[in-house]
């Protein structure tokens, strides 16, 4: 089988068949493993911080780990990420862009919990 590794659904795919292989949570939403699964994304994207904050660690692998995750939380939850993604997508490339201090911001925070 030729996967196409630049499709969203066969990354999705990989990871449903490694969540089968080590016996993980599939089509779940129970609160218990999520809290699980949101501890692992925060030790990551801790992981993440370190490769900058401290050059310690390999920022592409640890950022592989985080999308490993993302997709681990989608396969748990039955979410259909492609559709997310693009709904999500579309959403934010409407809004208008904003500065907050010297950052560029496409959301609707607007930095007064900064002041």
């Amino acid at each position: 089988m030729t996967m196409n590794k630049e499709n969203l659904k066969e990354m999705m795919n990989a990871v449903e068949k490694f969540h089968k292989k080590h016996g993980f949570d599939i089509r779940t939403k129970d609160t218990k493993t999520m809290y699980y699964r949101m501890n692992l994304m925060m030790e990551e994207v801790g992981e993440v911080c370190q490769c900058i904050t401290k050059n310690k660690g390999d920022i592409t692998e640890e950022h592989a780990d985080l999308l490993i995750l993302l997709l681990g939380n989608c396969v748990t939850m039955d979410i259909d990420l492609t559709e997310a993604f693009w709904n999500k997508f579309e959403k934010i490339m409407n809004r208008p862009s904003k500065k907050v201090g010297e950052h560029t911001r496409v959301s609707n925070w607007n930095g007064d919990e900064q002041k």
